[in-house]
């Protein structure tokens, strides 16, 4: 009985598996992400309360991951006659399921890891960039730096460290930011 049981595992795991991959391609695998109109937000929704986007270790992914692995393992167990007991191949065949799950959940957030990261620039790594001014600096006043990050071109409102005026084109250093003002020096 017991063997059946592990076979039904092997093979609802394998179908379920099968039928995703295939519905998903043909209908574009919706998944659980949400867009919302008007605002382009943006929402993720997952199982459990990890910020890490795009892999619960309640997703279907890895819930079918262990059911077949459980199945498949269960199976080897019941044929090696010192683990043929029940109570030998059930205990074995969860602890490898929960491996092999947990080794696929750790894989795919690791992909998404990488693929999901951002390109955004980073405030803290922009002191000692160089920029150029792109509106004026008035003397005590705010003016715009352009600079480039990672590839990127990015603008934000700048002051001179010292209050001196700064022409448009002149090439500044990005001394310190605070807030979302960068104090700059000439160059």
């Amino acid at each position: 009985m017991d063997f059946f049981i592990y076979l039904i595992c092997l093979g609802v795991g394998l179908v379920f598996t099968l039928l995703t991959a295939f519905f998903g391609h043909m209908f574009g695998g919706g998944g659980h992400d949400a867009h919302v109109d008007g605002s382009g937000g943006h929402a993720e929704a997952g199982g459990d309360t990890s910020d890490m986007p795009g892999v619960s270790i309640f997703s279907p992914t890895v819930v079918t991951t262990f059911v077949t692995a459980f199945g498949g393992f269960g199976i080897i167990f019941h044929q090696i006659p010192a683990t043929h007991s029940v109570f030998i191949s059930a205990p074995l065949s969860a602890l490898f399921a929960i491996s092999t799950a947990g080794i696929v959940l750790w894989l795919l957030r690791q992909l998404f890891r990488s693929t999901q990261s951002s390109s955004e620039s980073k405030i803290s790594e922009l002191a000692g960039t160089f920029g150029h001014i792109i509106t004026p600096i008035p003397e005590k006043g705010v003016g715009e730096v352009a600079y480039v990050q990672g590839g990127s071109r990015y603008t934000a409102p700048a002051r001179e460290e010292s209050g001196m005026p700064v022409s448009a084109g002149a090439e500044v250093k990005i001394v310190r930011i605070v807030g979302s003002q960068f104090y700059v020096k000439s160059v």
